[in-house]
């Protein structure tokens, strides 16, 4: 019997993500004056007012050199909160510095002299998800809801259609799936949008819910593979701002804090999620980096031909380099076999992908260059799934989302001879 599956996304301009995005934005200017900056940066915004708290550990030249009042109000107004009727905007709000220096208590768990003896930032577990759904190994539904808002938000920007947008929005997706877990068709879609004060209620509820199906939903399908589009029925249920008129929203509407959107940042409410957040915290904390290594054997296993779906966690305690334990779930879709032919257990699979990825933090830290000034790209729409890329600071180009790299497909081919199997069964 089929089955129902919803995932949600939240813009840029939601509170929360505003937040994410301040938070990452200031890791990042540590990161770009000390590569060995420790940053827990959590940023709490309101009506008028942000105020940035946390525990930092860096060198003179970074403390010099990070505005915090400059790169708050410059995040504010990239996302677009920059006019005074917003009662939220870059140029007006109050912004506090609550920064402090970092317990020594948990800098002893954490630097060694050894680089590579590197303890784990706190104890705690990671997860780890990937399928088939998508070209990105992504869960569709969550796919959808954050294309749907990177695109209301691209249209929004250009400013020529649409013009009534402002940065606050919501989004959910619902996917049919058959009783195999193919997506067989979409069910409902969900678009909260904040918008200026055009006209009527009636009037404004109108024209937002037609532009959103004549021109939102045409510049969504265009970028999807046919395999997808087809899932776009006529009977596709539109919510679009349900509970009507919609424009007082951003930090004035709700407040917002650091962290509150972890299932938007991962996979949707698929596979699972270890409750550390990400924005905020530099690559010591492994709620942060060895969420991503998890998401890199996960989606590297997928694409190889190991299984179908993948869900990898990983564990560790405070202070300790070495992880306490690797768990992979493959949801009975192994494809790997033994030399006598027998399908390879989960428990089996994870032993040898154990021997594959140095789980330290160092060795994490070192394999997707996680010392870089790479965070604020990853604030908005996902950690997971994105596209690997460049970004440049300071004249300087770094890797973005190396994690999405499928550099170790051949290592686990090799390891599990999958194209021996392959040539056997043809």
């Amino acid at each position: 019997m089929s089955y129902l599956f919803t995932s949600e996304s939240v813009s840029e301009g939601h509170p929360d993500k505003v937040a994410d995005q301040i938070s990452d934005a200031v890791i990042d200017a540590f990161l770009t004056y000390d590569s060995n900056a420790k940053v827990a940066c959590e940023t709490f915004v309101t009506t008028g007012l942000v105020v940035i708290g946390g525990e930092i550990k860096c060198n003179n030249q970074a403390k010099a050199h990070v505005d915090l009042q400059h790169i708050a109000r410059k995040v504010i107004n990239q996302i677009g909160y920059n006019k005074s009727e917003y009662q939220f905007d870059s140029v007006s709000c109050g912004i506090l510095n609550a920064l402090h220096e970092q317990s020594s208590d948990i800098n002893q768990g954490v630097e060694r002299a050894n680089e590579e003896d590197q303890g784990a930032g706190d104890q705690g577990m990671m997860f780890g998800y990937a399928c088939r759904e998508t070209d990105n190994y992504m869960p569709l539904p969550l796919e959808l809801s954050h294309l749907l808002l990177k695109e209301l938000s691209a249209i929004r920007k250009e400013n020529k259609k649409m013009k009534y947008l402002r940065p606050d929005a919501k989004s959910q997706v619902t996917i049919q799936y058959s009783d195999k877990g193919k997506p067989e068709k979409i069910e409902t879609i969900v678009i909260s949008t904040q918008h200026d004060d055009f006209d009527t209620d009636e009037k404004m509820l109108r024209k937002i819910k037609d532009d959103i199906l004549n021109i939102l939903i045409p510049r969504v399908k265009k970028l999807l593979p046919a395999r997808v589009k087809k899932l776009f029925g006529n009977d596709i249920k539109y919510h679009i701002n349900p509970t009507g008129k919609f424009v007082i929203g951003g930090p004035h509407g709700d407040t917002g804090l650091t962290g509150r959107k972890i299932i938007v940042d991962t996979y949707g409410g698929r596979g699972a999620h270890g409750g550390g957040a990400f924005s905020g915290k530099d690559s010591s904390k492994v709620d942060r980096s060895a969420a991503y290594a998890t998401r890199h054997i996960a989606k590297n296993l997928v694409a190889a031909g190991v299984c179908d779906e993948a869900l990898v966690q990983v564990a560790y305690a405070i202070g300790v380099a070495q992880p306490v334990g690797l768990y992979i779930n493959t949801y009975n879709t192994a494809k790997a076999r033994n030399s006598e032919n027998k399908k390879l257990s989960d428990g089996e699979i994870a032993e040898r992908v154990s021997k594959i990825f140095d789980m330290r933090p160092s060795a994490i830290v070192k394999r997707f260059g996680l010392k870089n000034p790479i965070y604020s790209e990853t604030a908005a729409y996902g950690h997971m799934g994105r596209t690997p890329g460049k970004v440049s600071v300071n004249g300087k180009e770094y890797d973005t989302f190396s994690w999405e790299k499928l550099d170790y497909v051949d290592k686990l081919k090799n390891e599990f001879k999958l194209e021996e199997q392959k040539a056997v069964t043809a």
